[in-house]
C-alpha cells in the first residue's frame, strides 16, 4: 500500500453538478453526488454512488486489478440495448484507508460510455 503524497497526488472532491452516464443512450446512472478523483497526471474520473446507478443493466465479472494507492478493483459489465460493453465498470469495494471515500462508488471507462454533466 501506498499513500497518496507530493509525488502522487490523489483529491477526491464532490463534483457539484448532475453527473449521467450513458451507453447506446440507455442511462446507465445519473447523480448529483459524484466524486471527482484526481490522480496525479491521469484525467480526472467521476466515481457515482452505487445507489444512483441502474443496477439490473450490470453484471460482475471475473477481472480484479490492484492499484497501490487505492487497493483491489472489481469489475462489471454493462447491458444495453442488447449489446454488452465488457468490463466498462470498475469499484473498489474495500479500498485502501485513505482513499474510503471511494467505497460504494463506480467509475466507468469513458471510451466505453458517455459520461456528461447535465443542467
Amino acid at each position: 500500500m501506498k499513500l497518496p503524497g507530493p509525488d502522487h497526488p490523489i483529491t477526491i472532491t464532490p463534483n457539484g453538478k448532475r453527473v449521467r452516464v450513458t451507453a447506446d443512450g440507455v442511462v446507465i446512472a445519473e447523480t448529483t453526488h459524484a466524486l471527482t478523483l484526481k490522480e496525479a497526471s491521469y484525467p480526472a474520473v467521476q466515481y457515482v454512488p452505487r445507489q444512483d446507478a441502474n443496477i439490473e443493466l450490470l453484471t460482475r465479472t471475473e477481472r480484479t486489478t490492484h492499484c497501490p494507492y487505492k487497493g483491489d478493483a472489481s469489475y462489471f459489465s454493462i447491458k444495453a440495448n442488447g449489446k454488452t460493453l465488457d468490463n466498462a465498470i470498475w469499484t473498489y469495494e474495500e479500498p485502501f484507508p485513505a482513499m474510503t471515500e471511494i467505497t460504494g462508488h463506480l467509475a466507468f471507462y469513458p471510451d466505453k460510455v458517455k459520461i456528461e454533466e447535465v443542467a
